[in-house]
């Protein structure tokens, strides 16, 4: 199906373009969204003579996520959560959970603006992107972690899945003689 775009669509084209797409696509997606007509001279005609609007629109909307970019540009945002020993975490961090962290520290971000392919299953600092705009993408890092006070030594850069870093044992310096005393004779009970 050809169609004509409405706005910048990302792998696809830039306004105004009339591009072929899978019909599926333009039906389900591009259509109802609004952000594609179907590529007819009635449409054509209709594109051209709302073309200055669409462009202002777009630009107000491209500088909308440009400002929410400057907030968020270098921003850490911790998640606190429960995990094993080894840092894997009972769950995960799916891109709700991002939305609502976001929500939190006062961020309005859509679930469809996290570029996130797979959930974050483990303890440590992630970099996760956010497409704002089709034109504006910031990355951000979450600190996922135990608790808040792991977080902070998260980001002075320990790492946190040893006996070490979470019980303060060197497991290396470990002994078998401070398990058990080789020295202590088996005393069987007799009866």
């Amino acid at each position: 199906m050809q169609v004509i775009l409405l706005e910048r669509v990302a792998k696809l084209g830039q306004m105004g373009e009339t591009v072929k797409v899978r019909d599926g696509f333009a039906r389900n997606y591009l259509l109802p969204l609004g952000k594609a007509l179907r590529a007819n001279e009635a449409n054509k005609k209709r594109f051209e003579a709302e073309r200055a609007t669409l462009e202002a629109r777009n630009l107000e909307r491209k500088s909308e996520a440009q400002s929410v970019a400057e907030k968020l540009d270098g921003k850490s945002f911790i998640v606190v959560r429960s995990a094993g020993e080894t840092g894997q975490l009972y769950g995960s961090v799916a891109a709700r959970d991002i939305v609502e962290t976001l929500a939190a520290e006062g961020f309005n971000i859509g679930r469809n603006q996290v570029d996130l392919n797979n959930p974050i299953k483990t303890i440590g600092l992630h970099d996760v992107v956010l497409h704002l705009h089709a034109e504006v993408e910031i990355k951000i890092q979450m600190n996922v972690a135990r608790s808040a006070e792991e977080a902070e030594r998260q980001l002075k850069g320990e790492s946190l899945t040893s006996a070490d870093a979470i019980y303060g044992v060197d497991e290396d310096a470990l002994k078998p003689e401070d398990f058990f005393n080789p020295e202590a004779e088996y005393e069987a009970e007799e009866e």
